[in-house]
């Protein structure tokens, strides 16, 4: 792996971890990961509303690494497509989620105006824009429709950090972070 990576993932790493992964993603490496978080959410989370949303926002968060992500030609990998990075820690009374994965630098620009604008939003605003991207929005080529971030924030209540790594001219190491509460 690129040292590159390693610095990326370096950064991601906080708290107590409790699952970490880099590497090649697929339908298989989701479908393990959510049975092994599950398992572990059984042994240390109990039943509770807080257990669903973090499970509902670990699919969200899985499956928007699966689903857009852009793979550098000179990466050092043995994944030809969808690498990605994915960590989940316990940090205080909070659970982290962070996620990376490399994007076109074209596209950054677009990613950064929707999360800035979901940042800027209150519950209510929040509630309202997804009813109308989920009324109005038109889907992509690789199939959606930008209701995934939102539906992220609606269901943590916390802000969508994240940075962008300059890693060529033509790509960046997209890292996205989400806390939710206890």
């Amino acid at each position: 792996m690129s040292l590159f990576l390693n610095e990326c993932y370096t950064q991601m790493n906080q708290g107590e971890v409790i699952v970490a992964y880099k590497g090649c993603i697929n339908a298989d490496i989701i479908s393990n990961t959510l049975n092994l978080i599950e398992s572990k959410l059984d042994e240390s989370v109990p039943n509770t509303p807080v257990r669903k949303k973090l499970y509902n926002v670990l699919v969200e968060s899985l499956q928007n690494l699966f689903h857009h992500v852009d793979i550098p030609p000179d990466l050092d990998t043995e994944c030809e497509s969808n690498f990605g990075v994915f960590i989940l820690s316990k940090v205080d009374s909070s659970f982290r989620i962070a996620t990376g994965n490399f994007i076109k630098n074209s596209k950054a620009p677009i990613l950064k105006e929707k999360i800035d604008k979901i940042n800027s939003l209150s519950k209510e605003e929040l509630k309202d824009f997804y009813k109308f991207v989920l009324n109005n929005q038109t889907f992509s080529e690789k199939g959606g429709g930008g209701l995934g971030l939102i539906d992220i924030a609606r269901k943590t209540g916390n802000r969508l950090d994240y940075n962008f790594y300059d890693y060529s001219p033509e790509y960046s190491f997209f890292n996205m972070t989400v806390l939710i509460n206890e």
